[in-house]
């Protein structure tokens, strides 16, 4: 077994350990039977909106390399999520990308741009708003710090982006002057990834659609908060509409720790290291946290093996296909 997928595990299990230290099970099992079903119903809905709001995004920052339908669109996330939750190590991650690549023009490692891009839009989005959201609440100092950093980080990225692709000659200049001290065939090889990986991030070069993407990302987490806040409601606790931002912020930091299949024990930990800030007990934070992950969980995979007969992969495939000379 991959090393990266036996320490994800391992850290998969010492986290779902930390999250149920200490607690009676039977205190648990009592809070989700106060569930409201009501609330559930509305909150399923929105995490389906999410994901229509993740898709027709996608296509958008897609669009300068060709226009794809919605619907196939909605299928690619759908099908790439479920990758993402159930192939450890964030190998799925390259479920997207290589999926798009079959049903499209557009090369794997230029969809793999896209992808980044999506990425540092949702950082600068959440960055932005955990900012602003910890400002405004009496919490750690380190939490500010922290996401000023990452802040800082998510800018400095961005702005090499711009940089690779307004002075493309240039900074390919630096970069070939790396690519000479490698093997040739290895050189070769990266060179057509990277003017193919330059290829995906066409959109940043477009400024109204640019501020177009910053307010669908707002959209997209705005609606995730909501989401939150309204699971809360379901469970009857009276938490102020900022512990939905706080969990949010705290929870994507959880799970981008590369652990097992389906972010079992990151999840958990995260919600309940969140909720505590705002004096819930453990046993409820615990409670609310299993809910919240079945729940999502359960969509993803819904969604993702409806779609799975019209975009089948293997991972072999995908591997493949990134180290097939640079074509990709």
């Amino acid at each position: 077994m991959n090393k990266k997928v036996i320490l994800g595990i391992l850290i998969s299990v010492i986290l779902v350990y930390l999250s149920v230290r200490g607690i009676n099970l039977q205190d648990v099992l009592s809070d989700l039977q106060k569930i409201q079903l009501s609330y559930v119903i509305f909150f399923i809905l929105l995490v389906i909106l999410m994901q229509c709001l993740r898709s027709y995004r996608w296509g958008v920052i897609l669009q300068p390399m060709e226009k794809i339908d919605q619907l196939s669109l909605f299928s690619v996330t759908s099908v790439g999520f479920l990758a993402i939750a159930s192939i450890p190590a964030r190998i799925g991650e390259l479920a997207r990308p290589y999926l798009i690549s079959k049903r499209s023009s557009i090369k794997m490692s230029s969809a793999l741009g896209t992808i980044l891009i999506e990425r540092i839009l949702d950082s600068f989005t959440v960055l932005t708003i955990a900012v602003i959201v910890l400002l405004l609440t009496d919490l750690p100092s380190w939490m500010i710090k922290s996401s000023i950093i990452f802040f800082l980080l998510a800018l400095a990225m961005f702005c090499f982006i711009l940089f690779l692709i307004l002075r493309r000659e240039t900074a390919l200049k630096f970069i070939n002057i790396i690519l000479n001290k490698l093997p040739g065939k290895l050189a070769h090889k990266i060179d057509g990834l990277i003017h193919h990986f330059i290829d995906g991030f066409q959109i940043v070069t477009n400024i109204k659609l640019l501020l177009y993407l910053f307010f669908l990302s707002a959209l997209i987490w705005l609606v995730d908060v909501l989401a939150i806040y309204v699971l809360l409601l379901s469970f009857g606790f009276t938490l102020p509409v900022m512990a939905s931002f706080v969990l949010m912020i705290i929870l994507i930091v959880g799970i981008a720790i590369p652990a097992g299949p389906g972010y079992i024990g990151n999840w958990h930990f995260a919600c309940v290291l969140a909720l505590s800030l705002f004096g819930l007990a453990k046993p409820e934070a615990l409670s609310f946290a299993v809910v919240y992950h079945f729940l999502s969980m359960v969509i993803v995979v819904i969604l993702g093996v409806a779609f799975l007969p019209f975009n089948k992969f293997s991972i072999s495939d995908m591997k493949n296909q990134m180290n097939h000379k640079g074509e990709v």
